[in-house]
């Protein structure tokens, strides 16, 4: 029972809003996210205001990697909240609605205004350390169609297992496990918000 109340905090509600993010349109940029994208298997720093978690994201599923190279290299992601916090599950991110805490209510529910085509592939578990894509439910999105930008962070694989087919692992954790941890013990409020703010400062390539 426990398990499948879990499963349900990761399906994004029915509400969806569209909130761009402010894109830059400079050479620079450009150039950074053209040769991000000829890498197979990109490397990036997810910089918190708690610690760095180091991930790499898998080239079987190329829809999700590069949309999430997309909006890393638009600075999408700064200043993004982690809004859900499960300990002994997972963690999650990556909703620009949680840069204001004026949407607190609305946590979960935004987006980039789009989704992503499931890239689900059996090999690719819900390990400790994975990241997967956030989604609405079966019953508005048969497709299992991913969240354009809220992604999550498997804290613990046991309980993360029941997942695995259900939702796209795209990436892994190749370093800052124990941030991962730090972030899933803190202390929540009933909306499962961590109550002290945990704040993605950028999220930035690495050199390969």
């Amino acid at each position: 029972m426990r398990h499948n109340i879990f499963k349900l905090l990761l399906i994004i509600p029915l509400l969806v809003f569209s909130c761009k993010g402010k894109q830059k349109d400079t050479q620079e940029e450009t150039i950074k996210q053209e040769d991000m994208t000829m890498i197979e298997e990109p490397i990036f720093d997810i910089v918190t205001n708690v610690g760095t978690i180091r991930v790499k994201l898998y080239k079987e599923t190329p829809l999700h990697r590069d949309n999430f190279v997309k909006l890393a290299t638009q600075g999408f992601f700064n200043g993004i909240r982690f809004h859900r916090v499960i300990q002994g599950f997972m963690i999650q991110t990556g909703d620009p609605l949680s840069k204001d805490m004026a949407n607190e209510a609305s946590f979960g529910t935004g987006g980039p205004g789009y989704t992503i085509p499931a890239e689900i592939i059996p090999e690719l578990k819900h390990k400790k350390g994975a990241l997967a894509a956030a989604r609405r439910g079966d019953a508005a999105n048969p497709m299992k169609e991913s969240s354009g930008s809220q992604f999550y962070i498997v804290e613990n694989a046991e309980t993360c297992a029941q997942l695995d087919g259900e939702y796209t692992v795209f990436g892994e954790t190749l370093e800052g496990l124990d941030v991962v941890d730090k972030i899933a013990a803190t202390p929540t409020n009933f909306r499962d918000r961590p109550v002290s703010d945990i704040i993605i400062i950028s999220v930035t390539p690495v050199k390969q």
